[in-house]
């Protein structure tokens, strides 16, 4: 009996605990290549060369006093949080850390379902909070992870018919030869701006623009719910990252793929990641009207040609009329 309760309270820790890490080293290295691209000092102080930072900056929002407006939803408040925190660590359930919670083959669609559901963690904290601020915060989120979601679904669409099917086993199997990437560069590019968008990291946070919301729909949030906010936007990057790395490097996961090593499909990810810290030191924030013109006027047009050429062309060459 004790040893059944044991193990009922130690498999959340066993599955959590290897999506922190991750996030709390995300944050740390985030600070140091910022410093190093801008010339200054990176985190230096908290414990040898920075590296107990993460876990301060943990400790110092959950010890602080969450405080709540009087106008706001006591139940909302706090459920839209843990709700954004609960479909970001979903993401990863079918990741091996340590062990997959559900099958694998299921992932690409997962991500597709659970990022269209953060939507109502972004509208729940604008009612919850009751403030105009919060109101256009939310308004712009919203705005700007929908019409994004709907470019990065055409183009998770292009690369299932370039694979032939949508589980992980499938992508691998088609890039056996040849990465997607050559073939495919151009929804590469499109999907990275988008997983930038999706995220809403600088220089794409058009959310919370210092000069304009100061932190968008969570503006009144703050402490342990703030975090759990936090918490959620940096799990996505990492696992966002992963997903390009398996779509376009012709590399799977280990449970599947037994010969190929963690180690190389790790450090692809991580080079993105870089790439996506880059940008946000050397590119100024978009315009939001820019940034609606670019889904709208130039990558979900270019996104659905692609898509009806990669569904005509097999059509084509096999002498069948074309069944869009």
């Amino acid at each position: 009996m004790l040893h059944s309760l044991m193990n009922h309270l130690l498999n959340p820790v066993a599955y959590m605990v290897p999506v922190l890490l991750p996030v709390a080293l995300l944050t740390l290295f985030a600070r140091k290549l910022l410093g190093l691209m801008q010339l200054r000092m990176g985190p230096s102080v908290v414990g040898p060369y920075g590296l107990l930072l993460p876990i301060a900056d943990g400790v110092n929002l959950l010890i602080k006093e969450p405080v709540r407006p009087s106008t706001s939803s006591r139940f909302l408040f706090l459920a839209t949080s843990i709700l954004a925190v609960t479909l970001a660590m979903t993401l990863w359930a079918p990741m091996r850390i340590p062990y997959p919670v559900i099958g694998p083959n299921l992932w690409v669609l997962l991500i597709l379902g659970m990022s269209s559901l953060a939507v109502y963690s972004i509208l729940g904290s604008r009612c919850a909070s009751n403030s105009k601020y919060a109101l256009i915060g939310a308004l712009r989120a919203v705005a700007q992870k929908i019409s994004y979601e709907v470019s990065l679904g055409l183009i998770l669409v292009s690369v299932i018919i370039f694979s032939g099917g949508y589980t992980l086993q499938s992508f691998s199997t088609a890039q056996e030869s040849i990465s997607l990437l050559a073939p495919a560069w151009p929804l590469g590019a499109m999907c990275y701006i988008s997983t930038l968008a999706e995220t809403n990291r600088a220089r794409l946070d058009l959310t919370d623009g210092e000069s304009e919301l100061v932190s968008g729909f969570i503006v009144e949030y703050g402490g342990g719910p703030l975090a759990m906010f936090l918490l959620a936007v940096y799990a996505s990057i990492p696992l966002l990252k992963t997903l390009s790395a398996v779509l376009y490097s012709g590399e799977s996961l280990m449970h599947h793929f037994p010969e190929l090593t963690t180690n190389s499909l790790m450090s692809k990810a991580a080079l993105l990641s870089i790439v996506f810290l880059w940008v946000r030191a050397s590119y100024p924030r978009f315009r939001l009207d820019l940034l609606k013109h670019l889904v709208w006027k130039n990558i979900l047009p270019f996104t659905v040609a692609l898509v009806l050429r990669h569904v005509g062309l097999p059509m084509a060459s096999a002498g069948l009329p074309p069944q869009f």
